[in-house]
């Protein structure tokens, strides 16, 4: 119980600094290292699940796997002066770093593109930011490693999904019958696959620019803590970030990044990693 309160006290301070939506208090980017270098892919690694048609349908079981990429799905582009990375989202799979990190602030910018496909097509433009990646590729439906979300959805941006065993405490209210949104106030629920709360919990509120526009997602992580930034918005903090095994819950604080295929064209670039040795005081002293 105190550590309940202790978390949502946490939450409290952390929320207030946003209610009014104040980017610009945000705390300062640090100088850290570019994991995309402008040019290439190189630092990355593909992984595309097993192929589908053009409604989605899976027409085989096996991936199409490692540094495999038949269609181009992941590309490096150009845009006058802005050079980008281009995931098509013909292929579902990902984007992975081949480093692990732990312990860091990574921005990220992306904007939608115009192209949909299969399951997806002339629907919601989705893709993902997963962290903290572990385990074997193809772990969660074919295509992605056991990881922590923060969701990149037309709408949805900074929802969290635990992905192929991915889990973590976060304070919420019941919206619905299976819906849960994260509030400072609310309960601190468990969020993972084999309970009946599930591994979906939505974000505060919808911090996304228009599609087109670029946007700035914001993601520190320290220890099993981790904060979810939308253009200047906390959308969610998340706690006890875990894995689950066997019915047992163990730390997953460490992992790659990866950014999801999954339907839709976008485009990122500026993607920056930054040592940090706590969450920004900027979350934890703010007087209402």
């Amino acid at each position: 119980m105190q550590r309940h309160h202790f978390l949502l006290g946490f939450a409290l301070l952390a929320t207030m600094a946003f209610k009014d939506h104040a980017g610009s208090h945000m705390p300062a980017a640090q100088a850290g290292g570019a994991l995309f270098n402008g040019k290439d892919l190189t630092g990355w690694d593909t992984y595309l699940a097993p192929p589908a048609d053009s409604t989605g349908k899976r027409v085989s079981d096996e991936p199409i796997g490692l540094n495999k990429d038949p269609h181009h799905v992941f590309s490096v582009v150009h845009d006058g002066d802005l050079n980008m990375i281009r995931i098509s989202g013909e292929d579902v799979g990902g984007l992975i770093s081949k480093k692990a990190y732990a312990d860091y602030h990574l921005r990220v910018l992306f904007k939608w593109g115009t192209l949909t496909w299969g399951q997806k097509k002339g629907k919601k433009k989705d893709s993902g930011l997963l962290y903290h990646s572990v385990g074997p590729y193809g772990a969660d439906w074919g295509a992605w490693m056991r990881s922590h979300e923060f969701q990149v959805q037309q709408g949805d941006c900074g929802d969290y999904w635990g992905c192929a065993g991915g889990t973590a405490e976060i304070p919420a209210v019941k919206r619905a019958d299976s819906e849960y949104v994260y509030k400072l106030s609310g309960q601190l629920f468990s969020f993972r696959a084999d309970n009946a709360i599930g591994r979906h919990c939505i974000k505060s509120s919808d911090a996304e620019k228009p599609v087109g526009e670029w946007n700035t997602l914001d993601l520190y992580c320290h220890g099993d803590t981790s904060v979810q930034v939308v253009n200047g918005v906390m959308v969610m903090m998340l706690y006890h970030l875990g894995q689950v095994d066997n019915g047992k819950v163990k730390p997953l604080t460490r992992g790659r990044i990866q950014l999801q295929s999954e339907g839709a064209e976008v485009f990122y670039r500026g993607i920056h990693i930054s040592s940090i040795d706590q969450i920004p005081d900027f979350f934890l002293h703010v007087s209402e």
